[in-house]
């Protein structure tokens, strides 16, 4: 929400910041309309109150946030991030292990390798779209690589179950890495064969990524939200 740069001491006690992020605060008068309230814009979470002619900085604008509410974090570089597309059952579970990995950026659960433009979750679950229920992942590839997330993708599902996975049946349900380019492509196949040569059929799909598009919210973190852990995509080590 704030970036070091604008951070300045005003003698006050409290982190303060004369400038914010784009659209990352946002603000809302007391009720006795005498302060104003920030609070971040993605989750509604309270930051503090901003205050506006204090003649602190050139920028006249002092944001007063308590300091339990902020941690300041490295700037990840979006030119160095990569993606990986991975389907194995439910996004749910697919969507929760991946999201552990250090070096992961984010996750975002979706549908994608069908021919339906904005498929909705309904739809999806008819197994008539040709669409997998799958797994976005920003990941900063100087923490890990995609060798990395292949693997623990197969080792958390079963990838010898065909258009399955655990009690979810259908063809939404598939195996499958959407690769983007022809490394990742490499990487996966180079993987199947070692699972094969261990005695696993694998069934995983191996098909150049297409569009994806991007699930309802609801479906986003279930597990985080839900505060329970996955019940069809359990560890098992395999390499």
């Amino acid at each position: 929400m704030y970036k070091f740069d604008v951070r300045f001491n005003s003698q006050c006690g409290w982190a303060s910041f004369d400038d914010e992020i784009q659209s990352a605060v946002k603000r809302i008068p007391d009720d006795d309309g005498k302060q104003t309230e920030i609070v971040c814009t993605n989750c509604g979470g309270h930051l503090g109150h901003v205050f506006i002619g204090e003649g602190l900085t050139d920028k006249n604008t002092r944001h007063c946030v308590n300091s339990i509410s902020i941690n300041f974090e490295p700037m990840i570089n979006k030119n160095k991030t990569e993606r990986a597309i991975f389907a194995s059952g439910c996004f749910w579970g697919t969507e929760y292990h991946l999201s552990k990995v250090e070096g992961v950026v984010s996750t975002t659960v979706g549908y994608t390798g069908g021919t339906r433009n904005e498929p909705t979750y309904k739809e999806v679950s008819t197994g008539t779209t040709g669409h997998a229920e799958a797994t976005e992942v920003i990941y900063d590839p100087s923490k890990v690589s995609y060798e990395e997330l292949a693997i623990l993708f197969f080792e958390t599902h079963d990838p010898s179950q065909l258009n399955r996975q655990g009690p979810d049946i259908g063809t939404q349900y598939r195996s499958g890495i959407f690769y983007l380019n022809d490394e990742q492509k490499d990487v996966a196949e180079e993987l199947i064969a070692k699972l094969n040569d261990k005695g696993i059929d694998v069934v995983t799909e191996v098909t150049k990524a297409s569009t994806f598009w991007t699930a309802e919210d609801y479906h986003q973190d279930y597990f985080d939200h839900k505060g329970t852990t996955p019940y069809c995509h359990i560890y098992t080590k395999r390499f």
